[in-house]
């Protein structure tokens, strides 16, 4: 299996590092997105890439997300489509003030590149493109047609990515094997084992944000009534917290857990090797651990917003929080909000659902797209152990579960946990070396296709 291509050093960091100058920041408030940004890293991206453009066919969908046709040359080259994902929009940076290196810099110092985006998620897409020109310019041509699907609305949730299976469901285009962004190389993945565990998502749970409003009649504060607007919406919170949503550990964490288990402590590696009867007490223990493990054994529920009222001295006449959902697999959206009901027994707490998706198909973690995705992985991170897990975020891949079995979710980067915690926080920067290792493995991923 061939894993790497002679092309110029540093290159594709001096790309990321322009890329990520672009403030293609995205938001649900119109204002504040810049498109002329978008315009800007639309263009860079066919400046910096002239053979992928000279090439592979570009279409725009839903405005600014960007569709490439990489056709194949063998002799069915349509049979076994794939499609490699990645989004260019990112999260706003925050206080500038608060990073180490400004956010939008681009700034390298000779083992990090620093910036918005080096992560999540431009350096997966600047890895993509930077192993297919150097693939072009080898002379490399793909035995299938190859589809590279970059969303310009991820962080938002927006449509671009449903556009984007939509115009190829249209086409007749079944994808053999879809690939975003995702689980990592990470390090210290799970307590006790030492090895870095490439994690590659095989599903991921529903998105939920459902408004709780609660109404009263206002007035002056200083008579206030006995559970007003925003008493009855702390209570109805209150209940939330004391109630999580129950456990259970579905069979792909199983699954994670027995590839973990020879690599970690002996008495751990006693109870995975048996989950079938320990499979009771290490849901409860995961629910205990922290907040990662326990997110994998159920429905998860954050209060994240909150409003009462705009005055001092003024009561409420209404009072609204925002609970964002993360919905396990195995369950649905309308069984979520039916039993936030009975959880907080208050008819008088208005509940609204803002935007919901049930959790993702789960994609098999055997047959031959997997088995293709796992060697790739294991030649180019022959240290990190291979393991299916469930998402608990969101990716623009649950739109294409409608016309592909086998969608995967991972980034090929090694992160260790302050990586990982940089994501959507200050600091976010990815190391050279990484990057270096991510394009090696598209090269590899790419010949394999």
């Amino acid at each position: 299996m061939q894993t790497t291509t002679a092309r110029p050093v540093g290159r594709a960091a001096a790309a990321l590092a322009e890329l990520v100058r672009f403030r293609t920041v995205s938001s649900r408030t119109a204002s504040e997105v810049d498109t002329g940004e978008f315009e800007a890293f639309i263009a860079a991206l066919a400046r910096l890439y002239p053979a992928v453009h000279a090439v592979l066919d570009l279409e725009r969908v839903n405005g600014q997300a960007l569709l490439y046709r990489w056709p194949g040359t063998g002799p069915d080259p349509v049979a076994r489509p794939s499609v490699l994902m990645a989004h260019y929009d990112v999260v706003p940076a925050g206080d500038p003030e608060a990073w180490t290196r400004p956010p939008f810099s681009g700034h390298n110092d000779g083992t990090y590149l620093w910036g918005r985006g080096t992560l999540d998620d431009k350096g997966q897409l600047v890895a993509v493109m930077e192993a297919a020109e150097s693939l072009l310019e080898a002379g490399f041509a793909p035995a299938h047609d190859l589809y590279f699907s970059f969303g310009n609305n991820e962080e938002t949730a927006g449509a671009s990515a449903a556009a984007a299976a939509e115009l190829l469901a249209g086409r007749g285009v079944r994808p053999w094997l879809v690939l975003d962004e995702g689980g990592a190389v990470a390090g210290g993945a799970f307590p006790g084992v030492t090895r870095p565990a490439a994690v590659v998502g095989v599903a991921e749970k529903g998105i939920l944000d459902v408004e709780l409003l609660t109404r009263d009649a206002g007035g002056h504060a200083s008579t206030p009534p006995r559970m007003g607007a925003t008493a009855r919406l702390a209570r109805a919170i209150t209940r939330i917290e004391r109630r999580p949503f129950p456990q259970s550990l579905p069979d792909v964490t199983v699954e994670m857990l027995r590839r973990f288990g020879p690599h970690a402590p002996a008495p751990l590696r006693a109870v995975f090797a048996r989950l079938s009867l320990f499979r009771a007490p290490v849901t409860l223990l995961f629910g205990r651990m922290g907040g990662e493990t326990n997110a994998m054994t159920r429905t998860t529920v954050a209060i994240t917003t909150l409003e009462g009222s705009t005055g001092a001295n003024v009561l409420a006449a209404t009072a609204r929080a925002n609970a964002n959902i993360r919905v396990a697999v195995g369950e649905t959206v309308e069984g979520t909000v039916e039993r936030l009901r009975k959880i907080i027994r208050d008819p008088r707490v208005e509940l609204r659902v803002v935007e919901g998706s049930d959790p993702s198909p789960v994609s098999p973690h055997s047959g031959a797209p997997w088995d293709l995705l796992e060697g790739c992985i294991t030649g180019v991170f022959p240290e990190a152990l291979v393991t299916p897990y469930i998402m608990m975020g969101g990716t623009d891949s649950r739109r294409f579960t409608g016309i592909c079995g086998a969608v995967y979710r991972f980034a090929p980067f090694s992160m260790d946990a302050e990586a990982r915690g940089s994501i959507h926080a200050v600091d976010e920067k990815i190391a050279l070396e990484t990057l270096e290792r991510g394009v090696s493995f598209y090269e590899t991923l790419i010949r394999e296709l």
